[in-house]
């Protein structure tokens, strides 16, 4: 989580009351983020990545002052109409969204700047996921010509003077002599072209995701207007990041104008501020915080957190970013109303405390596995769909996660694979491996609040050159018959394993799982080149069956 250092001077002032110190440091922790020190003039926060809102003075001092009292709710920022266009060329494929904006009116200080740096950098790292995601740049706007293009070009054939140098460079020679090229150069692997924004005069405003340039892309003393630019590869993700820096400069006193953001198959302006809304379910918020507020108070509390309330609505402010679901408001109700100040409640049940049963239940099966000289491993949830789906020969669709990075994006619905991965992953090592796991797979469930049913599993593979099915019945036998129950294997098929050497795996006429000899193509995706049984159980249905037999 980042650590920002507020300038405690300035912060007292856009609050708008200066507290004493203890109260400060007081509030400032309650208000849901973690206060580290009070040094002198330096208040030293550290913010949940939640929040990317609160990354400078002005957002902090935003919400803190609502918090206190001193300015609650919903704040309005009027927006301008300029005229200008940012014309978004098709090329962009690697970066394709971009929103931008100008404020007006300025009057920079050093400290000014100094907040300014530290937003973009903060930002850039949590919200931008370290420019993965999204990245953003300020330029003075005096000595930019619009309309400005986002387009794509070959660094090859561009040449520009980049922050801090004093000589020009063929852009491709970024990734190597420039700091921030060194750095983020790990982003750009595969790409041939480059983003850029190039304004009417032919200037090149900068070098995505890597440097600004130094003759159009540096803030100053004297700079009265600046054109904000934010680029990623997820629309509402850099719309967020835009409206966070301008309402940031509306508070330091600048005037907010849109721009025209003309893509290829739409247009559309920028900053857009009008508040989302979002019903407000007071009884499912006082159900769970066993509080009894009524509309009124409610709304009070909200405006505390700087929401705004409009028939039986909640606004929620354009910069917040982590508002999906009534428990996000209900989060918030609790911070303004103070947990110092919830009761604490003896439940009116006697309980004594005690292990879950099928917690339990799982510490049996493995002690049971593990007796029988097989060795548990533990995996990730998540793996890629190449090796969920398409090594595995399989038809079913596992589920993405949404704005996910890297090849690590899908939620396994079978624990086989990640078992699999163990084996290819350890060739060199000698066998007999035999391996087991329990673990979580996920499933697409309609009938349930999340969408998605998690199941317990036990997994198990063996590994060697004389492994078969034999093997592994009597092995699962085994399991079954120490848990006091039967089994019958009725033949199945499944792409996964060798047709004729599979069968569904019943206890007491229920469907468990599977078990089989693992298809040779399905090894030679993974690159095994011994013979591979497994078998894969619901631990729930066997629990179910265990409890029914006791």
């Amino acid at each position: 989580m980042p650590t920002i250092t507020l300038n405690k001077t300035v912060f007292e002032k856009l609050v708008g009351k200066k507290l004493p110190l203890e109260q400060l440091k007081d509030r400032i922790s309650m208000l849901g983020t973690d206060l580290e020190k009070i040094e002198g003039d330096e208040i030293h926060v550290e913010i949940f990545p939640n929040r990317p809102d609160l990354l400078s003075e002005q957002g902090f001092a935003r919400a803190f002052s609502s918090f206190i009292g001193v300015k609650t709710g919903w704040r309005e920022y009027q927006v301008k109409k300029s005229g200008l266009k940012v014309m978004v060329d098709k090329s962009v494929t690697m970066r394709p969204y971009t929103m931008c904006a100008l404020v007006k009116n300025l009057r920079f200080t050093d400290e000014k700047i100094r907040e300014l740096m530290q937003i973009q950098e903060k930002l850039a790292l949590t919200h931008g996921r370290n420019r993965k995601k999204s990245a953003y740049g300020i330029y003075p706007a005096d000595k930019i010509k619009f309309p400005i293009t986002y387009t794509a070009r070959d660094p090859a054939k561009v040449m520009f003077t980049p922050l801090g140098f004093s000589h020009s460079l063929v852009a491709e020679k970024i990734l190597t002599e420039h700091p921030k090229g060194k750095a983020y150069a790990h982003l750009t692997e595969g790409w041939s072209k480059y983003p850029f924004f190039i304004d009417a005069a032919n200037q090149v405003l900068c070098m995505l995701p890597f440097t600004n340039s130094e003759e159009t892309g540096k803030v100053e003393l004297d700079t009265k207007e600046v054109f904000v630019e934010c680029t990623g590869i997820d629309l509402q993700n850099v719309t967020i990041a835009l409206n966070i820096f301008v309402t940031m400069l509306a508070e330091m006193g600048g005037e907010i104008y849109s721009l025209e953001m003309v893509y290829p198959e739409r247009t559309i302006v920028s900053p857009e501020l009008t508040p989302k809304k979002m019903k407000l379910d007071l009884d499912y918020i006082n159900r769970r915080l066993g509080l009894t507020l009524k509309e009124k108070e409610a709304v009070a509390l909200l405006a505390r957190m700087g929401y705004g309330f409009k028939k039986g609505r909640v606004l929620i402010p354009a910069y917040r970013a982590d508002i999906l679901h009534q428990v996000d408001l209900m989060e918030d109700l609790a911070i303004a109303y103070g947990y110092e100040n919830f009761k604490e409640e003896i439940p009116h049940v006697a309980t004594i405390g005690g292990e879950d049963p099928f917690e339990n239940f799982l510490r049996k099966v493995r002690e049971i596995v593990t007796g029988l000289g097989i060795l548990e491993v533990k995996n990730y949830h998540l793996m890629a769909q190449e090796e969920l789906k398409g090594k595995m020969l399989s038809p079913q669709q596992p589920i993405a996660l949404k704005n996910a990075f890297g090849d690590y994006n899908h939620l396994r619905h079978s624990v086989l694979p990640s078992l699999l991965k163990n084996l290819a992953e350890n060739q060199h090592q000698e066998y007999p491996q035999n391996l087991f796991e329990i673990g979580r797979t996920f499933m697409l469930d309609a009938n349930i609040e999340t969408g998605v049913a998690e199941t317990e599993r036990l997994v198990l593979v063996m590994c060697h050159e004389k492994t078969d099915f034999t093997e592994i019945r009597q092995v699962l036998d085994a399991l079954l018959r120490s848990l006091g129950l039967e089994l019958v294997i009725q033949e199945s098929t499944h792409p996964s394993f060798i047709p004729g050497r599979i069968g569904d795996v019943l206890v007491n006429g229920k469907n468990i799982g599977q078990i089989g000899e693992v298809h040779p193509q399905v090894l030679t995706n993974w690159g095994i080149t011994v013979p591979v049984v497994g078998l894969e159980v619901d631990l729930k249905k066997v629990f179910e069956e265990v409890e029914v037999k006791q």
